[in-house]
């Protein structure tokens, strides 16, 4: 299959993945700390990735490792946190919206350090798209007015660490195999995830009998194993066969699944939302149609 009609595949399965996250890091956080679940979703993806992919480590480079490791870090390592303490304030969806923020933040940072070229159709989609953004985070504020937004700044830090985590891979990572990447930028978090835990006292807790904490640990382990293992596995190849605009987009989409995943859970999903989450893919759609015809 041509890379034009497989990175829309890889965008449309990642966004389904994603979207789901947000609602599993909520129902997570029930019976776990930010920083236990944070710790757990890193061992959990690193043991999947390291049964999955440990011969591919042999195909990086010396020179790279240092590249693997940054991107651990800003593309993981820090995020999986971030995220976990916001959703101690303000709903999965809102998390989910504004996460949307990252393509903007991806083609700004791609400019300034990345000497990524200025397409004037993509910044114009990536407006559109991030305007629908906005309009869902607006009606969100009122739909929600209790909500602390102030929680919120740690999902636009997420956000730019995740931009300047997807030009990193295409910039200097762009012949390492996605799956090499991903196993390598969990190799580097394990002894600080363990750490997390024992400082938590997570072991000490009644893993056995607490159904709380048990129902939490599961959809833990489900988020790790779909959410971060095999999701990070295809958005590395996702960048790589196209660019980081692009693959970032997906933060676009995710966003109509949280809120779908919210309005089942007995979170408030309106009309003028609905017609947000159009513009939103209209925007997806207008940043990349150039691109498609000439691929």
């Amino acid at each position: 299959m041509q890379n034009s009609s497989l990175k829309w595949i890889y965008l449309i399965v990642l966004s389904v993945i994603w979207g789901s996250s947000f609602i599993l890091i909520k129902k997570g956080l029930v019976g776990l700390t930010p920083l236990q679940l944070g710790a757990l979703r890193i061992l959990f993806s690193a043991a999947v990735l390291g049964i999955a992919g440990w011969k591919s480590l042999k195909t990086i480079k010396k020179q790279e490792w240092k590249w693997v490791l940054i991107s651990g870090i800003l593309g993981t390592g820090i995020p999986v946190f971030l995220f976990a303490y916001a959703e101690t304030e303000i709903d999965s969806a809102i998390a989910a919206i504004l996460n949307s923020s990252v393509p903007l933040l991806a083609f700004i940072f791609g400019i300034l350090f990345f000497g990524a070229r200025f397409i004037k159709q993509q910044f114009l989609g990536v407006l559109l798209g991030l305007a629908g953004a906005v309009a869902l985070i607006l009606i969100g504020a009122r739909v929600n007015p209790d909500q602390n937004y102030y929680y919120a700044l740690l999902v636009i830090a997420a956000a730019c660490l995740y931009a300047i985590n997807v030009n990193i891979i295409k910039r200097h990572l762009q012949d390492v195999s996605a799956m090499a990447i991903a196993l390598g930028n969990f190799l580097f978090l394990i002894i600080p995830a363990l750490g997390i835990l024992f400082s938590t006292d997570f072991f000490e807790l009644p893993l056995g009998t607490d159904s709380t904490l048990q129902t939490s640990i599961g959809y833990i382990l489900i988020l790790s194993i779909f959410g971060t293992a095999a999701a990070k596995v295809m958005f590395n190849k996702l960048v790589q066969i196209s660019d980081p605009v692009f693959a970032s987009s997906v933060t676009y989409l995710m966003p109509i699944v949280s809120v779908t995943w919210g309005l089942l859970d007995g979170e408030i999903f309106t009309f003028l939302q609905f017609l947000a989450a159009l513009i939103i893919i209209t925007g997806v759609y207008l940043g990349n149609r150039s691109k498609k015809a000439r691929s």
